[in-house]
Order: C-alpha cells, then sequence, then structure tokens
C-alpha cells in the first residue's frame, strides 16, 4: 500500500494523535458502522466515506505502518521503519546529510517528504513527494541486478529396480540429463567485456525528477561497470546439458517409491554457485511367485485334500529358499498361515524382518478310478456335516 496524496487519517477517524490502539478500534468499528454500504445501499459518498476510514485503520491499526506514517506523514511500503526515523531526526536537527531512501540523492528537493513541492514544480516535476517516491521505487524494483553465485536446481527421476536387487541391495545405475558447468567460461555466461559506454564503469547512472536528482543501477551492464558478451558456448546460461550415468547404492529392504537422495548431482550452479541434488524415486520390480506388502511377502501354496484334512508338513518357498511350513489338522482353503521374520529385511529399522505369509489353496483330486471314488463315497457316509447349513442358519 502506498498512499499519494496527504491525508489525516487521526482526523479521518475521529481520534486523537496519542490515541491507543482500543480507541482506533472502537472509532473504526462506530464509523463503519454508519458508513458501511449494506447500511447506505447506492449512497457514493458513504462508500467514499467508509474507503477512507478504512484506509486509515489499515494503517493506524498496525504498529509498524502508524510508527511510518507518524514519522513522515503518509505511509508508503517501500519505507521501512529505519528510514522514517532517520528522517525524522534529520528534520528535528534542521537538516544535515540527505536520508538514504534505497540509494537516492534528495539533496535538490526542496520540499520535506508529506509536503508540497514548492510553486510551479507541478508543471515540470511532481506534484507531491509521495507522488515522486512512489514513482522512483516503482522504477528502480525493475533494474535488474548483477548475477552472483546461484545455486543449482534440484533433479528428480524415477529409477527400476529388479524385485531381488531392492530385497538385498546392490549397485544400480541411471542415465539422467543434467546441466553442467560451462567448459569455455567456466560458469561465468560470458567472454571477453568493455567498459560500460553509458555510466563510464562505474556501475550507476544519474537520473532528474523535476527538482530532484538520483542515482540507479545502470541498466546497460547492471551496475557491473562492464559490458560483457555472451558466452558462445552456452549462450549467456553459464551451464550446458550433457547426458550422464549415475551409479548409486540401493540398500537391502528398499521399498518401492522410497526417496534417494544424491547430494551434488543435479544441476550445475551459476557463477560459481553449489550444483543442486538428484532424487531418485525408487520403483521395484515384481516376482512370478512372491508378492511383497511393505517389508511382508505373500505368495499362495497349494495343498491336498488329505494335507488339509489331517495336518502335514510341507515344504515352501521363501526369499532364502525352502523352508518347512506346519498345515494344521482341518486348515480350510483360503486360510492364512504366517511364518516369522520369513520376510524382508528392514531399510529403515537394521537387524527386523518381516513375515512371510502363507495362502493356503486346497487342491481337489481328479478322481480317474473306481476304488478313488468309492473312497470318498465312504468319506462323505462317515463324514456326513453339511457344510451350507450354517449358511441358511443366517438367513
Amino acid at each position: 500500500m502506498a498512499t499519494t496524496t496527504n491525508k489525516d487519517y487521526y482526523a479521518t477517524l475521529g481520534v486523537k494523535k496519542r490515541a491507543t490502539p482500543e480507541e482506533i478500534r472502537k472509532a473504526f468499528r462506530k464509523a463503519a458502522r454508519k458508513y458501511h454500504p449494506d447500511v447506505n445501499p447506492n449512497d457514493k459518498r458513504a462508500e467514499e466515506k467508509f474507503k477512507e476510514i478504512s484506509e486509515a485503520n489499515d494503517v493506524l491499526s498496525d504498529v509498524k505502518k502508524r510508527k511510518v506514517y507518524d514519522q513522515v506523514g503518509f505511509y508508503s511500503d517501500q519505507i521501512d521503519p529505519a528510514q522514517a526515523e532517520a528522517y525524522a531526526r534529520q528534520q528535528r536537527s534542521g537538516g544535515g546529510q540527505p536520508v538514504d531512501f534505497g540509494g537516492f540523492d534528495f539533496s535538490g528537493f526542496e520540499g520535506g517528504l508529506g509536503h508540497q513541492a514548492p510553486q510551479g514544480a507541478g508543471a515540470g516535476g511532481f506534484g507531491s513527494f509521495k507522488d515522486i517516491f512512489s514513482g522512483i521505487f516503482s522504477g528502480a524494483q525493475h533494474q535488474q541486478q548483477p548475477r552472483g553465485p546461484q545455486p543449482g536446481t534440484d533433479l528428480e527421476y524415477q529409477a527400476t529396480v529388479d524385485f531381488w536387487t531392492a530385497i538385498r541391495g546392490g549397485q544400480a545405475r541411471i542415465q539422467i540429463n543434467r546441466q553442467e558447468t560451462c567448459p569455455t567460461c567456466h560458469g561465468q555466461a560470458s567472454s571477453g567485456g568493455a567498459q560500460c559506454k553509458e555510466c563510464h564503469g562505474t556501475g550507476q547512472v544519474t537520473q532528474m525528477g523535476g527538482r530532484m536528482k538520483f542515482n540507479i543501477t545502470c541498466p546497460s551492464c547492471n551496475g557491473t561497470g562492464r559490458v560483457s558478451n555472451d558466452c558462445p558456448t552456452c549462450h549467456g546460461e553459464g551451464a550446458v546439458t550433457r547426458s550422464e550415468t549415475v551409479d548409486f547404492r540401493i540398500k537391502p529392504g528398499t521399498r518401492d517409491g522410497q526417496r534417494i537422495r544424491l547430494q551434488g548431482k543435479g544441476n550445475a550452479g551459476i557463477n560459481g554457485g553449489p550444483a543442486g541434488d538428484l532424487f531418485l524415486i525408487v520403483r521395484t520390480g515384481t516376482n512370478p511367485v512372491f508378492t511383497r506388502v511393505g517389508d511382508d511377502i505373500q505368495l499362495t501354496v497349494p495343498i491336498t485334500v488329505a494335507e488339509a484334512a489331517l495336518g502335514a508338513k510341507v515344504e515352501v518357498p521363501t526369499i532364502d529358499g525352502r523352508a518347512h511350513l506346519k498345515i494344521p489338522p482341518g486348515t480350510q482353503s483360503g486360510q492364512k498361515l504366517r511364518m516369522r521374520e520369513r520376510g524382508v529385511e528392514s531399510a529403515s529399522h537394521p537387524g527386523q524382518r518381516g513375515d512371510e505369509i502363507v495362502t493356503v489353496e486346497v487342491a481337489v483330486p481328479h478322481l480317474n478310478d473306481e476304488r478313488s471314488r468309492e473312497i470318498m463315497r465312504e468319506l462323505a457316509r462317515l463324514n456326513p456335516d453339511d457344510p451350507r447349513k450354517t449358511l441358511f442358519d443366517k438367513l
């Protein structure tokens, strides 16, 4: 927010200059109830009055804004409290060296902050110091500054590793494109150069505005005092794009989606700045037998009717090789059995392992001879229970 005309915010709210924050708040609320557009529909004068009291409250209710306003007679977000206080001290002492408002020289200005310029200044110069101030800073903000060391940007790639490498750990590699420091200009982005003709090597130029003069950064050389030519290799970027093969280590137990940071493997910095980092998002491959869920391993193992009914010890695969699994008598198809610490070693908690979850699937035999069918019928007669009975009982 920056004001361009003299306004007495205290008078607008009807309070004294020594008013407390609570008195200012109450005065604003009282005035707002009177002039609010909802209370005064289609009343342009009330609408303008509401805008005025809102602007006054915005400045006076903020400690820093109010301090600047009290020091210089208006508020601009281009002035910090230290500058305002320095100006106030200068005014109280009756002059002295001009206050440094962002490097500008106000020695040629015959008015004070918040005061009108001398008569006749409006035609060839400015209506008020606030107008001048606003114009100066709006222009100064767009001046380019000399580029110093700038850090390189980070890169992010997805890196696919196979199922077993993610579990057991190992080395992997990926092909990336990254910006490297230009070998011709060594990151300086320019080659050669001569003294700037506009500022004669000083890096600053003087401009006039009515009765005021001020120095600004030279737009031709960006304040360096020299005009350089862009490097023909990197065209002024300071870096060139190269394809590179990066080797990286996979920790045992690395999960799908895990993020790996390789420091300094991102894009090169500019003008001697540090390189960025490379972030790899790990994507793990699949396996036809095992399914990994976190640090657990899941798989399905078929068993016979006899093994399910009588119980047995069966051989099952694990990520460490073969192992024996105990099948309890009466095991049902689809039942899950847990093998403790037969899963993947945790990458975040070394020494801990997940489990292997085995889903058993009862394989129904094909009876190809009469003797087998007779035995099955005899088994049915000896065990006449209907497994569907409980289903109907729930209806």
